[in-house]
């Protein structure tokens, strides 16, 4: 059974988003105020439907999916493009994957006592991050 994500998680470390950014051609003006931001997580889990809000001062995006099921994820909030998104489970870390113009895109979630970890991937660059519940 894949771990519960349900909750609402508040950002603790954000490692290496600055090189996340810029390996998705985010403009240095954005790039700056995100790299300010401590984002929040607010998910909700009803069997395999999904709904992820990240959640900050500056702009929100929710990302509302299926399990297993690709679609087509509007990234306009982020860096202004589309991808075919499949994410599924992979034991206890729910992985996403995005097929679109930017190689090796995609995320993985998972969870280690009270924190959620989210690791970012694109072009190479990672990115971690850590949120602790509340």
């Amino acid at each position: 059974m894949p771990v519960d994500l349900n909750g609402y998680w508040k950002m603790i470390s954000n490692d290496n988003f600055e090189e996340y950014m810029k390996a998705l051609d985010v403009n240095v003006a954005i790039r700056k105020i995100a790299n300010l931001l401590k984002t929040d997580k607010d998910i909700s889990v009803d069997g395999d439907h999904m709904v992820i809000k990240t959640l900050s001062t500056f702009k929100n995006y929710n990302m509302d999916f299926h399990v297993g099921k690709e679609f087509e994820e509007d990234l306009s909030g982020v860096d202004d493009r589309k991808c075919m998104t499949t994410i599924s489970w992979e034991g206890d870390k729910l992985v996403c994957v995005q097929k679109g113009e930017k190689e090796g895109r995609g995320w993985t979630h998972w969870v280690e006592g009270d924190k959620l970890y989210l690791e970012l991937r694109v072009c190479g660059v990672v990115c971690k991050q850590a949120f602790q519940k509340t």
